[in-house]
């Protein structure tokens, strides 16, 4: 019967698994995985036990019960990697998991974003590497799988990238496999992944010298007031002797954090290099923890450039990539970043990045208009920063009183265009139009003129809407519906 839902009474299920493609046999992880994993646990278990169970129970027991503890975790991590297998079904990543809830999750390859090899400074030197798959719609990695050997995630990377690619179309999925249950690598691709010093494979964009990524993090906040921060806290251990044991540890824990920061950032970003080859984007970096991504150019939703208040005198910019799945990294930027596509550089480098990121767009070249006076109201310091602008193929913001920044966001990717309008800014006859990506950033254009705002957002409507019909054909102009006074030009 059309439209039944399930078997009528007295007839049998369908099989499931369904009728497909015939199953690889399903690979599990590397035997060093549990270890790899179990020395994560040590630090957590003895910081667990405290200092005062030392005391108590002495050395000797002490270090006994942190043995006991670390054995009874990795037998417990040598049978869930036991149990933890994978395999590629179809156009499907399956992995398979769990210690006494089995869990099987279906991975479609049509979500794919980006693929990720980290390598962690015990995973360079034991030779291995963890796979990091970023999907539409996650917050958060999705199945991770750690560790496999360098070989075998090169190859699973590549088949996992080229059943992406040919999502959709027609034709059987490739079943030939190698060694480790993966697909040997097209031609002309590397079997395994090379030194981290090495540029990645394809055409090679752009090198990031390090003394300018060390200078970049010195000229941040952090680091500048560093300094009187230790001043001041020596100061007062000077002044008062009688600081207790959690007042001394407090102030280190925060100075400790602050001087982490930059540190972080210039670990991640070391040995910075941007590539292009005929799959997308490549990018590899790291020092301790090296990281190989792959990014498909049609993934990128949005690329955003900021300006710190610092680098100004150096005309440096960071520039970045937004994908969706990809978890945002905090207001300030701090943290490690995985989706950066340019540490530090001048505008020149970020032009010549964006061109074969974003053909024909240039920073510098992108129209923009601020918004009305009136706007000063609202926003007296930043409202002559604000700026929006429409190109050929993108859409474009800016804002930042300290930091400046920009958003440029290309019609193809928008989700939703939104209108929103504050109590102040009713008043002011103003409105804010939204263009939503999808899990990435929204491009606002801030405290438009009523008008100008209605006819933006039916402007970014119908280009967006050109933008997906017909991708690969340039859009031709629309002409705005004439309002009832003429908005400013975009």
């Amino acid at each position: 019967m059309p439209g039944q839902a399930y078997p009528l009474p007295g007839q049998p299920y369908p099989p499931y698994p369904p009728p497909g493609p015939v199953e690889e046999p399903r690979q599990r992880l590397h035997p060093l995985s549990p270890i790899l994993k179990g020395s994560r646990a040590l630090v957590v278990i003895i910081a667990g036990l405290s200092w005062q169970t030392l005391g108590r129970v002495g050395f000797g027991r002490f270090a006994l019960l942190v043995v006991l503890c670390l054995l009874g975790y990795l037998a417990v991590a040598v049978i869930s990697w036991y149990n933890t297998g994978y395999h590629v079904v179809g156009r499907e990543l399956r992995i398979h998991e769990g210690l006494l809830w089995r869990r099987t999750r279906a991975i479609p390859l049509e979500r794919l974003q980006a693929v990720e090899v980290v390598r962690p400074l015990l995973a360079q030197l034991t030779g291995l590497a963890e796979l990091r798959l970023e999907v539409v719609g996650g917050g958060q990695t999705e199945a991770p799988l750690a560790y496999l050997t360098v070989a075998d995630a090169a190859a699973l990377r590549a088949r996992l990238l080229a059943l992406a690619g040919r999502a959709g179309r027609a034709g059987p999925a490739p079943d030939a496999t190698a060694p480790g249950g993966t697909a040997p690598p097209p031609d002309g691709a590397p079997a395994g992944l090379p030194d981290p010093s090495a540029p990645p494979p394809g055409r090679l964009l752009h090198t990031v010298v390090n003394r300018d990524l060390l200078i970049s993090q010195l000229l941040t906040p952090q680091t500048m007031f560093l300094p009187f921060g230790v001043a001041f806290v020596i100061a007062q251990f000077a002044m008062d002797a009688t600081w207790s044991f959690v007042a001394v540890a407090s102030t280190l824990t925060a100075t400790a954090g602050v001087i982490l920061q930059p540190i972080r950032r210039v670990l991640s970003d070391w040995n910075f290099r941007l590539a292009r080859d005929e799959v997308g984007l490549r990018v590899r970096h790291g020092l301790t923890e090296t990281r190989s991504q792959t990014v498909p150019l049609h993934r990128i939703q949005a690329i955003g450039a900021t300006w710190p208040l610092l680098w100004r005198g150096k005309k440096w910019l960071r520039m970045r990539l937004h994908v969706a799945g990809y978890a945002a990294p905090d207001g300030q930027g701090g943290g490690t970043q995985s989706d950066q596509l340019l540490p530090v550089g001048v505008l020149s480098t970020a032009n010549h990045i964006l061109a074969d990121v974003l053909p024909g767009i240039a920073l510098d070249a992108l129209p923009m208009t601020p918004p009305p006076r009136r706007a000063r109201w609202l926003n007296p310091l930043v409202q002559p920063k604000l700026g929006a602008g429409l190109a050929d193929d993108v859409f474009n913001v800016r804002g930042g009183l300290l930091t400046r920044q920009m958003l440029v966001v290309p019609y193809a990717r928008m989700q939703s265009i939104r209108v929103v309008r504050g109590p102040l800014q009713r008043l002011l006859g103003l409105a804010t139009v939204y263009a939503d990506t999808a899990g990435g950033p929204s491009a606002a254009a801030k405290d438009r003129d009523v008008a100008e705002a209605w006819w933006l957002a039916a402007e970014l409507s119908d280009r967006a809407r050109a933008a997906r019909s017909t991708p690969a054909e340039p859009r031709p102009s629309a002409e705005p519906a004439a309002p009832a006074e003429p908005p400013p030009s975009i």
